[in-house]
């Protein structure tokens, strides 16, 4: 049976935005992988591993899952504590 995971990747280090966060993914998660002896890299013949599907929101992607047959496993985000900072706050203390 396949497995999947359905998660919101994490916004990248590089920037301050929250850009490409708002999209669900479901990524097949790799059988028998095995090391390639050359490179040292790791790799698989399932190709369904190369696959990321996007989705607006969570209960499509769960809805996609459940239509095909796919074990998933949700993986639920963890909301940031943002704390507005100012310029001058410097200055004050």
């Amino acid at each position: 049976m396949m497995k999947a995971k359905i998660y919101i990747p994490n916004k990248s280090a590089m920037q301050s935005g929250t850009g490409k966060t708002d999209k669900w993914i479901l990524e097949y998660e790799t059988k028998n992988p095995t090391s390639n002896p050359l490179m040292g890299w790791e790799s698989s013949s399932d190709t369904r591993t190369e696959l990321k599907l996007e989705f607006s929101s969570k209960e499509l992607a769960i809805n996609y899952a459940k239509k095909k047959k796919i074990d998933f496993e949700l993986i639920e985000p963890k909301k940031r504590k943002v704390v507005k900072k100012s310029y001058a706050d410097n200055f004050l203390n």
